[in-house]
């Protein structure tokens, strides 16, 4: 049965009941090991005194004038069977060829043992068990030797008695035992957690602005933890620390175009004559189209960090060629309106590991930042060429960039001295889509000396 989700549960009770159990199994074993012991023990030693018992009253087995045996059984030996227990004693002596001499002639017989040797057995007499010693000896004529058999058997009250015993005193140091290691389990389980405990209020009196790395010394075990939660708080300040960048950035790019319309719709709303509130309306609404624009740019760039943040990894084949294609085809129309020659170069398919629609808006940024710089009457030429290298070209011959501003129009929200409108991110975001996917930017002048070429080489193997 599954845990419901976001069910807690103890570590501390988890470890104590595991080691615990384990400790129970293990005392359980010993334990029955030591009743077999304790058993074979008790037998051990009733076994002996059985057996002189038996040797006891061999002693006494002779053989009388008329060439019979007699035997005189000594008490004594009987007596040695004695015991707290008040167990039975029986035995019988039987003469060749099992002929019955004393004793109990219904105890029970074991197998003749061989000569001089002593055999152990049990059995049941009269309702009760009973344990046998059997004695093979023989007595001499002088002429000739007569074999005889002593058997000697006793209730097992005292044998049970001493195995309980042993077993008991064995219980309660295992008892004892089970109980000094269960306290011993739980300081050591208490003490070892006492490292997550302090990770955990160090964690709870943080500051909810504090994401630096926990540097607290903790266990091997709980290391690798600590390394996901510092790994998490890195990615979490990263993505904290995107949002506020885009969220100033956004503040302070679309400030300028709200102000303008704000302005603009003002003086519209006062103008005198038509022609001053439609002039008045068209800068507003071309504020609004900067505002878009950024807004767009702004979306992208905090997309492309976001796709770098988590270091996405790209599977999909994509056509760099098909892509560069359909962008130019999408913009030649805005191009003839701007008269501006805007033309794709290609000898076909240029396959990479890429996100389609991130490489589609470095292509269409390439191509926006031509149109919009180059200047009525210039020629865009767009190619990609497929080799060891793939490499996308963006080039026109328009007034270029100046070798001194290349570096400088490369960052965030910086734009050449034209003035142009624009939010300064065009080729940030080509960059960083270009690094996402292993290619490199590149800005230099266009062949010819005029004009700019902007070529984003790709490497993928």
């Amino acid at each position: 049965m599954s845990r419901p989700a976001g069910a807690t549960y103890s570590l501390r009770r988890r470890l104590l009941v595991g080691l615990l159990v384990a400790l129970v199994a293990i005392a359980a074993l010993a334990l029955l090991d030591t009743w077999r012991e304790a058993a074979q023990t008790s037998d051990s030693v009733s076994d002996r005194v059985l057996a002189g018992s038996a040797l006891a009253i061999a002693e006494r087995v002779v053989v009388s004038e008329t060439g019979s045996l007699e035997v005189d059984i000594p008490y004594v030996a009987l007596e040695m069977l004695t015991s707290s227990a008040q167990d039975r004693v029986f035995y019988r002596v039987d003469g060749p060829p099992g002929r019955f001499i004393t004793g109990y002639e219904q105890l029970p017989a074991l197998p003749t043992p061989a000569q001089d040797t002593t055999v152990f057995g049990d059995a049941v007499f009269r309702g009760e068990a009973i344990r046998l010693a059997t004695l093979a000896r023989s007595a001499s004529t002088g002429a000739a030797s007569i074999p005889y058999v002593v058997t000697v058997a006793e209730t097992t009250n005292a044998r049970s008695q001493l195995a309980r015993a042993i077993l008991f005193r064995s219980a309660l140091r295992l008892s004892f035992l089970v109980l000094a290691a269960t306290a011993i389990i739980w300081f050591a389980v208490t003490i070892s957690l006492r490292p997550l405990y302090r990770l955990r209020n160090d964690i709870a009196t943080r500051s909810p602005d504090d994401l630096q790395p926990i540097g607290r010394n903790v266990p091997t075990e709980v290391r690798s933890l600590v390394d996901t939660l510092n790994s998490f708080m890195e990615r979490l300040g990263g993505a904290i620390a995107g949002l506020r960048n885009f969220t100033g950035n956004a503040s302070h790019q679309l400030r300028t175009p709200m102000t303008i319309m704000r302005t603009q719709l003002a003086l519209a709303a006062r103008a005198r004559t038509a022609d001053e509130a439609r002039q008045a309306v068209q800068t507003a609404d071309d504020a609004v189209v900067q505002a878009e624009r950024v807004l767009a740019q702004l979306l992208l760039m905090a997309r492309v960090e976001e796709a770098t943040s988590h270091r996405l990894r790209m599977e999909q084949f994509v056509d760099l060629a098909a892509i560069a294609e359909a962008c130019v085809a999408e913009r030649v129309v805005d191009a003839d309106a701007s008269g501006i020659d805007l033309g794709y170069e290609g000898s076909g398919p240029a396959m990479l590991r890429a996100e389609p629609l991130l490489l589609g808006e470095m292509v269409r940024n390439l191509v926006s930042n031509a149109l919009n710089y180059a200047g009525r009457g210039a020629i865009v030429t767009v190619r990609v060429i497929s080799g060891a290298e793939t490499r996308l070209e963006v080039e026109d011959n328009g007034p270029g960039i100046d070798a001194s501003q290349m570096a400088h129009v490369r960052q965030r929200f910086a734009r050449g001295n034209d003035c142009k409108p624009g939010a300064g991110l065009g080729l940030p975001v080509v960059e960083e889509i270009a690094n996402l996917f292993g290619g490199r930017l590149a800005l230099e002048t266009a062949p010819g000396g005029r004009g700019l070429l902007v070529r984003v080489t790709f490497s993928q193997t």
